[in-house]
């Protein structure tokens, strides 16, 4: 399956906002629903793309994670194939349409809310998949990196509280 990330909106059936009931059931149009150990949603599809979709004190969805998948799934931002290139070249094609920030071991493009996480750096062996490909992206509501200065900023110049 192809899925397209639309920040800040959310991931094919996935969208941020969502309740817990609607979230379940947009995951389950996709396979079935997996227990996890702090109560949010996830999917795990052997050999597929997996997601947990994580929730706000509101209980309304507030970021979904994508794991890159072994095979058939694909996940793009603009036409990039966030999982399928060199994390290095996804940088590069991602800096067309958005400014991107080096963290440890990934990248996060603060303006969509958009993170993308390997496990280590290992830019130049393609042997070594986990470091040279990204294998996490995760899309966030707009608030969910604030701390509580970052949050009373927000309010206070009328923005969205968050979820």
């Amino acid at each position: 399956m192809d899925f397209t990330l639309d920040p800040p909106r959310g991931v094919g059936p996935l969208h941020l906002g969502m309740t817990g009931d609607e979230a379940r059931a947009a995951l389950a149009t996709l396979g079935p629903l997996a227990a996890t150990r702090l109560g949010e949603l996830a999917l795990n599809r052997p050999g597929h793309l997996r997601f947990s979709v994580g929730f706000g004190a509101t209980r309304l969805v507030d970021a979904v994670e994508l794991y890159r998948p072994e095979h058939s799934d694909t996940v793009n931002y603009r036409g990039v194939d966030v999982f399928g290139l060199p994390a290095l070249q996804v940088v590069e094609l991602l800096r067309v349409h958005t400014t991107l920030v080096a963290e440890d071991d990934g990248f996060v493009a603060p303006d969509l809310l958009l993170s993308l996480w390997r496990p280590f750096a290992a830019d130049d062996d393609p042997a070594e998949e986990q470091g040279y490909y990204f294998q996490s992206v995760l899309l966030a509501r707009p608030g969910y990196y604030d701390g509580p200065a970052e949050a009373a900023a927000r309010l206070a110049a009328g923005g969205a509280p968050g979820f």
